[in-house]
């Protein structure tokens, strides 16, 4: 699905700004980096200002920036924005605490970006936060995201970057307490044709009850986002920080729960892949990938489900993507913005059949053709699992696994120069294994479900009580 819907909110920018100018009860500093002082542009033009801004400063010189700031590998990235939110927040309560202290709620709004540049060779996007008390004197809690700007002009882009800059604002002060509405706040006067939000954070104590984890996945679910990442110790991550130039393995699966058999799948994987790809096992960025279509086969998102999934993954020291990508030629591209290097995607195969059904390629001109043409750039490559079937003691392999008749020669084609390779190694007592079968066992205290996943995931199912586990 490509995701081109208006956010249509009843209040505009405009009215957000001027909203937060006649609210006497907050006070402070928008500190922006990059794409000029476009979000204090607008609390400057809707009138009002010098009841909400305490400065305003744009340190665009990297040795000013250096000395305000601290040092750093990356002007743009999550590290300086942090610097420059405890910086300028400390700074405020230093000089203002003791005259305003007592009645003002203070707060820094903070921006690193790259927008596009005179020849447009640079990655545009950006760091954004708000750093914010809601009553005088209280503990400051922090909202981050990452953005990632569309637009193919950079006025166009300084414009959508204000807007949203207003927009996290404003939700920061008037709906920290629903987090959800947030999050869909965040478009209001733009569209993910012109900027998307990749990464969400919320820290500190008002955010004490909220699963950044969730929040991720509403980033995808509202249409923020086609995809968002979570680490192998349950942080969010920004994926371009993660994926940059690195090889990529992903197994696509409903991890409902993780089984022997997913863990299998990967380790087969992988030892084809460190001798393909020429690269050592720590510089493999490895993911356990859940489609938005996964989640909704009920109808609906079971948040709690969704959590038992990423708890048994990262159980297991991998991490989630959660995306919006039903096709893999789509995934394969997102994948492709953020590395150049050998890109690497597990399956089995039915998933393997699923993938030569023509009936996905409808909405491409050039069919299943052009729907490889993008799935094999670069040198990617599908690692397939074999597939048992118990009632008749027959395995499947990419040497024997039936296709259409018309696309026999296509599927030739891809083996035979490397694109499509067998998972050679795999231990045949897991071919049995079934999420499904897991999930009913589990249900039917039938211990024997213990067995067939990892002792991290077992562990993990009992302590939590997921899946319908009952001791």
């Amino acid at each position: 699905m490509e995701l081109e819907n208006l956010n249509t909110s009843t209040i505009t920018t405009h009215e957000k700004a001027s909203q937060i100018n006649l609210d006497k009860r907050f006070y402070g500093t928008f500190a922006e980096i990059g794409a000029g002082q476009e979000v204090a542009r607008w609390f400057f033009v809707v009138g009002g200002a010098s009841g909400t801004l305490a400065k305003t400063i744009s340190a665009y010189d990297m040795a000013f920036s250096d000395a305000i700031y601290g040092k750093g590998e990356r002007y743009v990235s999550q590290t300086r924005l942090q610097n420059m939110l405890d910086y300028e927040f400390a700074l405020l309560i230093e000089r203002l605490n003791a005259k305003r202290g007592p009645s003002t709620s203070f707060f820094v709004f903070a921006d690193t970006v790259s927008a596009r540049n005179y020849l447009g060779t640079n990655e545009c996007h950006g760091w954004l936060g708000i750093k914010f008390q809601l009553q005088p004197q209280a503990h400051s809690s922090e909202i981050i995201i990452h953005v990632n700007m569309i637009d193919k002009e950079n006025l166009q882009q300084q414009e959508a970057l204000g807007i949203i800059g207003v927009n996290l604002t404003y939700g920061a002060f008037y709906l920290h307490a629903e987090p959800q509405k947030l999050i869909a706040s965040l478009l209001d006067g733009l569209s993910t044709a012109r900027i998307e939000v990749d990464m969400i954070k919320f820290i500190g104590p008002y955010f004490n009850n909220v699963d950044n984890r969730l929040m991720s996945l509403q980033l995808v679910e509202k249409g923020l986002s086609n995809a968002t990442l979570i680490g192998a110790n349950g942080d969010v991550l920004q994926p371009s920080e993660v994926f940059h130039k690195k090889p990529i393995l992903v197994e696509r699966g409903s991890f409902r729960p993780v089984t022997n058999v997913n863990l299998d799948m990967l380790d087969g994987a992988r030892q084809q892949f460190l001798r393909d790809a020429e690269v050592k096992q720590e510089e493999i960025v490895e993911l356990m990938e859940i489609t938005m279509r996964n989640l909704l086969t009920t109808g609906s998102i079971d948040h709690r489900d969704f959590l038992a999934r990423a708890d048994t993954i990262t159980a297991v020291g991998k991490m989630v993507l959660i995306s919006n990508y039903a096709e893999y030629y789509k995934l394969a591209a997102y994948l492709q913005r953020y590395t150049k290097s050998r890109i690497g995607i597990v399956l089995g195969i039915p998933n393997l059949k699923e993938l030569f059904d023509v009936k996905y390629y409808d909405m491409l001109e050039g069919g299943i053709l052009e729907s490889f043409g993008r799935l094999f750039k670069n040198d990617l490559k599908l690692y397939v699992y074999p597939f048992l079937d118990a009632s008749l003691d027959r395995l499947t392999t990419i040497h024997d696994v039936e296709l259409p008749e018309h696309l026999i020669h296509l599927f030739k084609h891809l083996t035979e120069n490397g694109y499509i390779e067998s998972i050679e190694n795999f231990h045949k007592e897991y071919l049995g294994i079934f999420s499904r079968a897991i999930l009913a066992k589990i249900r039917d205290r039938d211990h024997t479900w213990e067995q067939m996943v990892p002792p991290e995931v077992a562990a993990c199912i009992k302590d939590n009580f997921f899946f319908g586990y009952k001791a």
